[in-house]
């Protein structure tokens, strides 16, 4: 599609994230954004929903996410084979909208250098075991019409009940013997855990 073509669908190009999260904003009143993946060495593409509440602009070049435990953990390796994500957020109510943020990641684990003040950004939740913080290439938006009217009902609490339930020693022990994607990709796991509410 050529750039005018592009155009006159809504679509708009920026090489850095606004100033002002307004545009993310109007982007999340359906209150959900995808991860994908697709690092050169795996053998195919991840994509993941999240919930908005686990997001933040962390500055105009910078954004990041709040990662819980869950049954794998295939960003990390991703983004460790060679950094690329994009996340993309998607209205399912009016005005439609899709926004992507192209960028390249890491995950910061809690013994990493810099956890504790990134960590502050983030309301605690039980299972936290990394941020990833991406730094952002480019960012676009599209008309998002082919997108379906959808209502949030409620968020699951089956993940956070599980994690309140475990251990903090149980719960190092499992992530300590998932060290490789299903790509067979190096996985760095938490050795430590964050101070959480409920943990």
């Amino acid at each position: 599609m050529r750039v005018n073509d592009a155009r006159q669908f809504g679509a708009k190009r920026w090489t850095s994230s606004p100033r002002s999260p307004t545009i993310i904003a109007r982007s999340l009143r359906g209150s959900r954004y995808f991860s994908l993946r697709q690092p050169r060495k795996a053998r195919g593409s991840i994509s993941v929903p999240r919930a908005w509440k686990v997001f933040r602009v962390l500055d105009p070049k910078t954004v990041a996410y709040l990662d819980v435990g869950g049954s794998g953990n295939e960003t990390n390796a991703h983004l460790g084979a060679d950094g690329r994500i994009t996340i993309m957020f998607c209205a399912f109510d009016q005005p439609a909208l899709i926004f992507r943020i192209y960028g390249k990641g890491r995950a910061v684990l809690p013994q990493d250098d810099g956890w504790a003040e990134l960590y502050a950004r983030f309301t605690p939740l039980p299972g936290t075991r990394q941020i990833f913080v991406i730094d952002v290439d480019e960012v676009q938006t599209s008309c998002g019409w082919g997108v379906p009217f959808m209502t949030l009902d409620r968020e699951r609490q089956t993940l956070s009940t599980y994690h309140a339930a475990q251990t903090g020693t149980e719960r190092l022990a499992k992530w300590a013997g998932r060290t490789t994607s299903i790509d067979g990709l190096p996985v760095r796991v938490a050795t430590v855990l964050p101070d959480c509410a409920g943990e």
